[in-house]
């Protein structure tokens, strides 16, 4: 299959928040999710393409390419859809090995996609280790990384045989039939008051009493908007500065998801919490060693927080919101740093921000062009990091008849953000990735070997259990001072 003939062309618009990560491209930040896997042997290109034409591209979606004009935006098949330009065969230099692959997952995370075309390519590894490795990159107004993490693994199969009965859905995804109504049910509703808030936004940046008077009025998206509106920029670190345009990448050695899930239950909190403080703790390593003089600093993350049911987020679009979570990089206890993420996340998990901003990022991407910018800038000055974590199958997957020894991904950074966490897990294990402005952190990788440590500390605490009670930020203290 190449050229596709007699193409019936089709309009249709595209919905305001896919809009909003449209319009957010910059050149020091491209809109793109990317994500790598890596198979125990050689892919053939031709299954490859097989798989594509008949399980990616059945979502219709991906053979259209985004419009942007004055006069609106919207989804248009593309007449010369080509399927060579959008599945590229490559090789690596030298070793072939990881350092090798990062490298070029690196280039590619810096380079945008042509926009007179669908925005997608797979990129399929020749000679990687003993087998090959697969590089994709989607826009993000296509859809959220839920939906395209789902996309990519409806690719896949649970045996290396490819029969009905192993499609990954099957024994995937769950069912969650909480209404969406009920999740999202006022969403209309927090668009409008968005666009009222954006637009007198400039005034409440520079007087953010304009934001508690507001929230007297008694409106829930007045109150979660404002405080965002309210919150200090981030301080100035290692991690926060002027862009590039070159991106980094890296990923470490997985955990045990077993042991993760051992460790929250025996310190009484989520794995979330472990593996986010386990995060800041090896931020806080890094910028220690490169000088930084933290004296109980806090940064903030973006968290995504998924706003539909797991089973719809295959309708693509992008349906989450976004939550500002702190990371307590001053904090040399690690204890304490577990105690003040879990905190700071079930704060957040009771609080309607998520759906507050997303109806914000609806108003963001149908306001004139000078109040995106403004808006985009406002926002990302409040964070340092984003921070993204997706859970994935828990038993094998094969593409292609290639079994998936490993994957990662990693969601881009908007604004002025320079820095972009991903934790996945995937057969038992969870993945550590990390992305990252070539101008503020050129080698992720100093990074990313911190995190099993900070990790190991938390796990240390926890076999020196039972505990009566939750383990206090003293009795941590205690403990790593008798090692």
């Amino acid at each position: 299959m190449a050229k596709s003939a007699s193409v019936k062309i089709q309009r249709e618009p595209m919905s305001r928040v896919d809009t909003a990560w449209l319009r957010m491209e910059r050149a020091t930040n491209l809109m793109m999710i990317t994500g790598v896997m890596m198979f125990e042997t050689p892919l053939d290109i031709r299954e490859l393409r097989k798989l594509v034409d008949q399980r990616f591209l059945a979502y219709p979606r991906f053979r259209q390419k985004a419009v942007d004009t004055p006069a609106g935006v919207w989804w248009e098949t593309d007449r010369d859809f080509d399927l060579d330009w959008h599945i590229r065969l490559t090789a690596l230099p030298g070793r072939a090995g990881k350092k090798e692959l990062e490298r070029l997952t690196s280039q590619l995370a810096s380079t945008p996609l042509d926009k007179t075309k669908p925005l997608w390519q797979f990129h399929l590894v020749e000679k990687y280790g003993g087998g090959s490795a697969l590089i994709s990159r989607i826009h993000h107004c296509y859809a959220d990384g839920i939906a395209l993490v789902q996309v990519l693994l409806s690719l896949t199969d649970t045996s290396a045989e490819p029969k009905p009965a192993a499609r990954l859905e099957k024994v995937w995804l769950k069912k969650d039939h909480a209404p969406v109504a009920k999740r999202v049910g006022r969403i209309d509703r927090y668009v409008q008051m968005g666009t009222q808030f954006l637009e007198r936004g400039m005034d409440m940046y520079r007087d953010p009493t304009m934001a508690a008077l507001m929230a007297n009025e008694g409106v829930e998206i007045a109150r979660e908007v404002g405080h965002a509106l309210a919150l200090a920029d981030d301080p100035p670190t290692i991690l926060k500065g002027r862009l590039g345009v070159s991106k980094r990448v890296a990923w470490a050695e997985p955990l045990d998801l077993t042991e993760v899930k051992s460790v929250s239950r025996a310190l009484r909190c989520t794995v979330n919490d472990i593996l986010l403080a386990s995060a800041s703790g090896a931020l806080r390593s890094y910028m220690l060693e490169r000088g930084e003089t933290l004296n109980g600093t806090t940064i903030r993350a973006t968290v995504p927080v998924n706003l539909r049911p797991l089973e719809h987020a295959k309708q693509l679009g992008n349906h989450f919101g976004l939550v500002f979570l702190e990371l307590p990089v001053g904090e040399d206890n690690p204890m304490r740093r577990l105690e003040r993420v879990s905190a700071s996340m079930r704060v957040l998990r009771k609080s309607r921000q998520a759906v507050a901003t997303f109806g914000a990022l609806a108003a963001i991407g149908m306001a004139p062009a000078p109040l995106q910018a403004f808006a985009l800038e406002m926002f990302s000055r409040k964070a340092t990091a984003v921070a993204t974590n997706v859970p994935g199958p828990q038993m094998p997957l094969y593409l292609g008849g290639c079994r998936i020894d490993d994957l990662m991904f990693w969601v881009p950074q908007t604004g002025s953000i320079g820095i972009g966490i991903s934790i996945m897990s995937y057969n038992g294990e969870v993945h550590f990735g990390l992305i990252s402005d070539a101008k503020l952190l050129p080698d992720p990788d100093s990074v990313i070997r911190r995190f099993q440590p900070e990790f190991e500390k938390m796990l240390y605490l926890a076999l020196m259990g039972p505990w009566k009670g939750e383990l206090t930020a003293e009795d941590a203290a205690a403990l790593m001072a008798d090692t």
